[in-house]
């Protein structure tokens, strides 16, 4: 027996981990409270417009959340390695476990779960984050990690990531990380300005704005690619080596919705409800134009209710 049956008591525990993001989480309710809105008011749509109108709003709220679940996704580049290490500092003792990194474009986490949970007495399952994103000093939050006592394979991880490492791996995925979360931004944009173009309804600048979206969404790629692309450090535990593995809805929406336009305008309008519109307005344009009865006196000027556009004389028979 030693003393605190082989623990170390100035460590403190690992912190309690949501079970799902919840930037995630927020994103997806939202979404889905806007799609079920939709659902309900969808008996109302009469006719085969109620199909085409629900394939719009489905169609759009899910590009609107793949851009903002991206925007705050912390899986742009991930990696998973088994190894037998170190746990902690001025300890000898190995422990079995698998080893996580996810780098988002605001920061890195860096996850510990042993193989099996408990061991050394203690339970193995860590979820340290370590931010970059403007207003946040990442040395400073590993500098926190070492005042806790994080186990060492997170520390060795992070340590990578750091201004004074070597690696130089912060500067890269920090200034990748920030043109692409702009262009996604920037992307978020142009999507809502394209679903108030399509409610007017513009169907072609609409489909510009979405082709746009589109565009800034691949140039976020590329701009993270970039960082993917340079020559990285090893991250090393023993034998066993961590490696990470690395819009197109929105381009095929845009181009066929400018397609449309320009061969097929009158499918497009069938698809956006447009049709129906116009008879109605069309209707409402015979009644008003229509000729008034003539009137008993001799010479009579009649003004129907499009004001002066349109002016009928009437003479008795």
């Amino acid at each position: 027996m030693t003393l605190w049956n082989g623990s170390f008591p100035f460590y403190p525990g690992a912190n309690a981990c949501f079970p799902v993001d919840t930037a995630w989480a927020v994103i997806v309710s939202i979404f889905l409270s806007v799609l079920a809105t939709s659902i309900i008011i969808l008996p109302g749509i009469r006719g085969r417009a109620r199909l085409f109108w629900f394939l719009r709003v489905v169609t759009g709220l899910f590009v609107g959340a793949v851009v903002l679940s991206v925007q705050f996704s912390r899986d742009w580049e991930t990696g998973w390695v088994m190894a037998n290490t170190s746990y902690k500092s001025f300890s000898r003792a190995l422990v079995k476990v698998d080893i996580g990194l996810h780098i988002g474009l605001a920061g890195v986490n860096v996850t510990l779960v042993g193989n099996p949970v408990n061991q050394v007495n203690e339970t193995i399952n860590y979820n340290e984050h370590f931010a970059w994103s403007f207003g946040a000093d990442y040395d400073h939050s590993y500098g926190e990690g070492l005042e806790k006592g994080l186990p060492n394979p997170i520390l060795y991880v992070a340590e990578k990531f750091t201004t004074q490492s070597p690696c130089n791996l912060h500067r890269q995925y920090r200034i990748s990380g920030h043109y692409a979360s702009l262009t996604l931004w920037m992307a978020f944009c142009t999507w809502l300005i394209s679903i108030l173009l399509f409610s007017m309804p513009i169907l072609l600048y609409g489909g510009y704005m979405l082709l746009l979206t589109a565009v800034l969404m691949l140039f976020s790629l590329l701009f993270f690619f970039t960082a993917r692309n340079t020559p990285k450090c090893p991250i090393q535990f023993g034998r066993a080596a961590l490696k990470t593995d690395y819009g197109l809805l929105c381009l095929l929406l845009g181009l066929g919705i400018i397609i449309l336009n320009s061969l097929r305008p009158e499918k497009l309008k069938l698809v956006f409800n447009l049709d129906e519109d116009k008879g109605e307005e069309e209707e409402v344009w015979d009644k008003s134009c229509r000729p008034a009865e003539p009137s008993s006196s001799a010479r009579d000027v009649l003004l129907v209710p499009l004001g002066e556009l349109c002016e009928v004389t009437a003479t008795r028979l």
